[in-house]
């Protein structure tokens, strides 16, 4: 309805819905997570050793960070359907699906096994740069909407651009390995030399620095194109064009629009029939005109004057008149 309401193209209307949920998501749990590091006594942020401090099997987690994890793990379920079955499929769609399994194990597990306070940290980390890119194609889809180019969406679009990049920079691939791997690989060993499941989950966290770089190659891709003049409007690079779009999955009819199975059946004979019968006429047509070709290749006409009338009458081959008249200069 909103969409209608202001009048966007069919296009952007289609994936307006998608990018206007996941942008008041995200925003609502980056803010709950940034509350967590610093507006409570939680020292994970800027002494990211102390995750481990203190560290046993079986410990409790503290409730505001066990609700942290219920509405996180319950997104990242609904994302692997989601991406699915309801999200415009783009470019990296099957990386998409990866990061949200990845992501989705990380949450269940380090839960289960008591590292709850560093998977706070990997979540602030990465969901400011997912509030940035939703809010940069919601500008995107509303700069031109009713006909007209609005330049505050415009605006709006070009700053969240920039800034998605600085974050994700700076967040994802600066902080991420300095505060979380550093954390998660060295640190760990020290606090708690026989600490379970140490490869497990350095190896997913590693997998998530991977998809970041590879993300991160799509921005570094879409800069160049712009500073070279390729690009001249934002658009998400992930998305297919027109003309290279996926053709869509087949899905079979809506019962109540199918025909009775007697009435598929008689349509289908006389679909049938109809067929038959224009490869007959076609193949009878074509049999003519061959026929027509080989008659005049062996008995060609020959055009002889009938005195000074002026009139010639055609003779073939075998000496006959062919009956037909024509002038002669």
């Amino acid at each position: 309805p909103l969409a209608k309401r202001c009048r966007l193209q069919p296009r952007d209307a289609a994936k307006m819905p998608e990018s206007a949920w996941k942008f008041l998501f995200y925003l609502g749990a980056w803010s709950y997570s940034t509350y967590l590091l610093f507006g409570t006594d939680y020292p994970f942020f800027h002494d990211p050793p102390s995750v481990f401090y203190d560290w046993k099997t079986g410990m409790a987690v503290p409730r505001d960070i066990a609700v942290a994890y219920l509405l996180q793990g319950s997104f990242y379920g609904h994302s692997i359907y989601a991406t699915l079955y309801l999200d415009a499929w783009r470019k990296d769609s099957v990386v998409m699906l990866v990061h949200h399994v990845v992501t989705l194990v990380l949450i269940v597990s380090s839960y289960a096994f008591r590292y709850h306070k560093v998977g706070i940290l990997v979540l602030f980390l990465h969901d400011i740069s997912d509030v940035q890119l939703e809010f940069t194609k919601l500008n995107v889809y509303f700069k031109s909407r009713g006909g007209a180019h609005h330049r505050l969406h415009a605006l709006a679009a070009d700053l969240g651009c920039l800034s998605f990049c600085l974050s994700w920079f700076w967040f994802r691939l600066y902080w991420f390995p300095l505060k979380v791997l550093y954390a998660t690989s060295y640190c760990s060993l020290r606090s708690v030399p026989d600490i379970p499941f140490y490869f497990f989950f350095n190896v997913l966290l590693l997998l998530l620095t991977l998809m970041n770089l590879y993300w991160f190659l799509y921005i570094v891709a879409f800069a160049a194109k712009v500073l070279t003049g390729q690009v001249r409007e934002l658009k998400d690079v992930r998305e297919y064009d027109t003309a290279e779009a996926p053709s869509p999955k087949p899905r079979k009819a809506d019962p109540q629009h199918r025909l009775p199975k007697d009435q598929r059946c008689r349509c289908r004979n006389e679909g049938c029939a109809i067929e038959q019968e224009q490869k007959r006429e076609t193949v009878s047509s074509n049999n003519e005109q061959n026929y027509e070709k080989t008659r005049e290749a062996r008995n060609p006409t020959y055009a002889l004057s009938d005195g000074p009338t002026g009139k010639a009458r055609s003779y073939g081959t075998d000496g006959r008149s062919t009956g037909g008249l024509s002038l002669i200069s």
